[in-house]
């Protein structure tokens, strides 16, 4: 029983094991935020120390919290642009941002990138309605593109940096519109087209000061949130239309 167990334990230690860290673990969202930058960095520790003559590649997954969405399609009727089809997503990732040491086709094949969602054509989207198979795949291609619009899901190749087979990093911007929650900094070795170690380190993403108090204020009371935000709305047109005219007079 000894020897098949020694084997295993042997057998395991025999893996290259990544020692992964973030340059901050939390991001704050004040009044003046405008994004911010994560450093994503560590080590391949290989079995013995030996760099192997061909160094595994590395890809770095910046994923945030799941969120349900409704797409409405838009049609023109007698030149009016009218809500037509719509399309839900159970559970979709706010934001998400890959990089790795070279292109993701040259690193795994499609179904390994798919397993583990390499690239942003390969995120389980959890559809929810109804729709057909040819509308699902419109929504969720209209779904994609206004997120990479957004700045919200970001592909970059080659964006992460390893030195001498064993030092990696790699820098990936959260942009001002970030959502707030807890984001998940997933790092993937990947040799001969395989995922052979992956580490997992979290990062939260909150607002603080006044921001938080006013997104607070929102969520518990909308209603009243609305109103004031019409109301002030209405008198700061009013002030600026009352001393446009002074100045005129």
């Amino acid at each position: 029983m000894l020897l098949p167990l020694a084997a295993l334990l042997l057998g395991g230690a025999a893996k290259p094991q990544l020692v992964p860290d973030v340059s901050q673990d939390r991001v704050d969202i004040v009044y003046s935020f405008t994004g911010a930058e994560l450093l994503l960095f560590g080590a391949i520790v290989y079995p013995g120390g030996r760099t192997p003559a061909h160094p595994a590649d590395v890809v770095v997954v910046l994923k945030g919290p799941a969120e349900s969405m409704l797409l409405r399609e838009k049609q023109k009727v007698a030149g009016i642009w009218l809500n037509a089809d719509s399309g839900r997503f159970r559970s979709v990732p706010s934001f998400y941002a890959v990089a790795s040491s070279a292109p993701l086709s040259r690193i795994v094949d499609q179904r390994t990138a798919a397993i583990y969602e390499f690239g942003v054509d390969n995120i389980q989207l959890s559809p929810a309605s109804s729709a057909t198979p040819e509308a699902q795949r419109r929504f969720e291609a209209g779904l994609v593109g206004l997120k990479r619009k957004m700045g919200l899901y970001v592909e970059e190749p080659g964006r992460v940096r390893v030195r001498q087979g064993v030092l990696y990093r790699a820098r990936m911007r959260l942009p001002a519109r970030v959502p707030v929650g807890t984001y998940t900094a997933e790092t993937f070795l990947v040799q001969d087209g395989r995922v052979i170690a992956a580490q997992v380190r979290d990062v939260v993403v909150e607002r603080r000061g006044f921001e938080r108090l006013v997104a607070g204020y929102a969520q518990d009371h909308a209603l009243a949130y609305g109103l004031g935000a019409v109301a002030l709305s209405v008198l700061l047109g009013w002030a600026a239309g009352a001393a446009f005219g002074r100045k005129r007079g």
